[in-house]
């Protein structure tokens, strides 16, 4: 068992020497620049639709139109301009944070000098995953020189009790083969899941936060390397006014079409739109809940999250807890930064639409729930659009539908309705109507430039510095057109489910966060249908009605009926376990991490084929795993609603 103790709130005041400090540039004007960007793009788009409209006479649905894409424009010109300025920061290997050629990164040789723990939260997850997970961690980091300054917890919420045995028995066989370092490494188990995974780490922080500078989160799927824990936790101690550093944590182990078609677009798109992302977040970076390194001391004092008043979806507890606590700290005067470099972070994926959908849902009602939190007093521009854009993300396919519908009726009524061509018994010339081709077809295909130019321009930045992490350029363009068009065919259905769930949302019904399916199997046909009958019979009906009244508009909305008729093969086949691996052997959605495995994937890998279940013991028969001497410490429950006291510098930075 680890004895020493530090306190934390100490710790900060001096600055280690040569210390690779994470520098900014220009953090007040980079919204700015965005705003100069995004604002006159989305107008033109806006004026584009407006002029289309105008000349025959704006009807009630055209106007409902102009302003729903008015807000969808906004949405999407923030998004294209977030890669274009990564697209050129990494074309010119150019650090989005201090704007200069690279950023310093830690010494590796550095000594690390104060204590730091690890921590994997769970509840009712695989026992051989997050065991096989957790180990592959603890042995990276025991088997470093730094080793010593690290302590593992595993924080189990599970509520089924044969699972719970499971995990007993599975740690006992861990503290076996870990031997002498066994001592460095804890489980602790809640009979009561309560507050969710909130409640999970602040009952760890306030028995022995008060040990450590701070905590490396992971998730129950999570797989760090040494290297990449040990850079962050550098980092924290070397960067005084720093309370969170997050990692971009990469897709890896997944083998279903659909799994690998997820895990190729993040390899090959997530480098630069981090670089676009940390260019215009600088310091107020976000936190996606694992993958990440917090300091413990300001984390209790100013993360103690209250229940928020009223009914769901704006009351109770607070869901997606991991944006709010990144906008407290930094409310309170702390740095958050996202670390753009993508090796080392790991987490898995669902494998198949229907998973991967579930977990949206989840995500639906917890980012949605961050629109009641945009006028909490004290909260950083950056944190409010965090809240915003997190939110927008999905209710954007709400909007979208809803774009989509209103243009159908409108075009509908048109077709039913005769053509007026004298609006006054004394007119003396016919009003003619007005079709601006020309001005349409610019407004479709700026859109589609938009919509798509992220990715030729992700696909484009890795031929031109990347190609040999995907198997050559060869495989990348096929992994990079592939991509393509599995986007857009999952992307009416994914539109369809994100509109449901907002909806539902909004009408009261609850979730239940569970733990997720991550390995891969065949979705059966009688649940493809199940999960997809609405959105094809949807399909059948608009296509039907379109088609015979208004072909025109057919042809335009075909390629989102196609996708909605089709949900079923579409959730069924990309499922398929034997095509993932087809699409490997044929070069498709190749990955750096296959073709070169790091040391902590292969602990993984050979982890989970060597596993052996453990035998289970009555209830009760397990010994109770020893723990740290608590020293509790309360998390400070914040006050939404009074703005916090300006943090005091540390000493070094005064």
């Amino acid at each position: 068992m680890s004895t020493k103790q530090n306190n934390p709130h100490s710790h900060a005041t001096h600055r280690a020497p040569n210390a690779a400090s994470l520098r900014t540039w220009g953090e007040g004007v980079r919204l700015s620049i965005m705003a100069l960007l995004v604002l006159p793009t989305a107008s033109l788009a806006t004026w584009s639709l407006y002029e289309i409209f105008k000349p025959n006479q704006l009807t009630g649905l055209e106007i409902a139109q102009l302003v729903l894409s008015t807000v969808l424009f906004l949405w999407l010109s923030m998004s294209f301009w977030t890669a274009a300025i990564g697209f050129v920061l990494k074309l010119f290997n150019i650090d989005p944070l201090s704007m200069q050629k690279a950023q310093p990164s830690p010494n590796a040789n550095t000594p690390l000098t104060q204590r730091h723990a690890v921590v994997m939260p769970v509840y009712n997850e695989d026992t051989r995953r997050i065991m096989v997970g957790f180990e592959a961690c603890v042995r990276e980091l025991l088997n470093s020189k730094h080793g010593a300054q690290f302590d593992f917890y595993m924080l189990s919420d599970t509520t089924k009790p044969e699972m719970a045995q499971a995990e007993l028995a599975a740690w006992e066989a861990l503290q076996q083969r870990l031997g002498a370092a066994a001592g460095q490494v804890f489980y602790r188990r809640r009979e009561k899941n309560v507050g969710r995974k909130v409640g999970n780490l602040a009952d760890f922080c306030q028995r022995w936060g008060s040990q450590y500078e701070s905590m490396i989160v992971l998730d129950a799927d999570s797989i760090m390397s040494a290297e990449r824990m040990l850079d962050l936790a550098q980092r924290i101690e070397q960067n005084p006014d720093t309370a969170l550093v997050q990692t971009i944590p990469m897709p890896v182990r997944q083998h279903t079409f659909f799994a690998r078609f997820v895990q190729f677009a993040a390899h090959l798109y997530s480098p630069m739109l981090a670089t676009g992302l940390s260019f215009w977040q600088t310091d107020s970076a976000n936190y996606w809940g694992h993958n990440a390194i917090i300091r413990i001391a300001p984390f209790m004092q100013h993360c103690g999250l209250p229940t928020l008043p009223g009914k769901e979806p704006f009351g109770g507890d607070i869901l997606s807890h991991d944006f709010v606590e990144a906008a407290l700290l930094r409310r309170a005067g702390w740095q958050a930064y996202l670390l753009t470099e993508t090796t080392g972070s790991y987490e898995e994926v669902p494998s198949n639409m229907i998973e991967y959908a579930t977990r949206d849902r989840r995500w639906v009602q917890g980012n949605i729930q961050h629109l009641g939190l945009l006028g909490v007093k004290g909260l950083k521009t950056t944190s409010r659009l965090h809240f915003l854009f997190g939110a927008f993300a999905y209710i954007s396919s709400l909007l979208l539908l809803m774009v989509l519908a209103f243009g159908t009726a409108d075009a509908l009524i048109k077709a039913l309705t005769p053509v007026q061509f004298f609006s006054s018994p004394y007119q003396l010339f016919p009003d003619w109507q007005i079709a601006r081709q020309g001005l349409m077809f610019a407004t479709m295909w700026g859109t589609m430039a938009m919509l798509f130019m992220p990715k030729i321009l992700g696909l484009v930045l890795a031929l031109i510095q990347r190609r040999d992490e995907f198997g050559g350029a060869w495989r990348l363009l096929k992994g990079g057109v592939m991509e393509l068009v599995m986007a857009i065919i999952i992307a009416p259905l994914m539109m369809f489910y994100h509109s449901y769930f907002v909806l539902s949302v909004f009408m009261g019904t609850s979730v239940k966060w569970e733990a997720q399916a991550r390995e891969g199997s065949m979705v059966p046909w009688s649940v493809a249908f199940k999960r997809s009958h609405v959105a094809t019979l949807t399909a059948l009906v608009w296509g039907s009605v379109t088609a015979y009244y208004t072909p025109a508009l057919f042809a335009w909305l075909s390629p989102v009926l196609v996708g909605l008729l089709l949900a079923a093969p579409i959730i069924r086949l990309t499922s398929s376990l034997s095509l993932g691996k087809a699409s490997f052997r044929s070069g498709i959605f190749v990955i750096h991490d296959e073709l070169k495995e790091c040391q902590a994937l292969k602990r993984v890998r050979l982890g989970m084929a060597n596993y052996r279940e453990p035998v289970l013991a009555e209830a009760g028969a397990l010994p109770v795993p020893a723990l740290p001497e608590t020293h509790w410490v309360p998390m400070t429950i914040q006050d939404f609603k009074e703005k916090p006291a300006p943090r005091a510098l540390p000493q070094a930075a005064a």
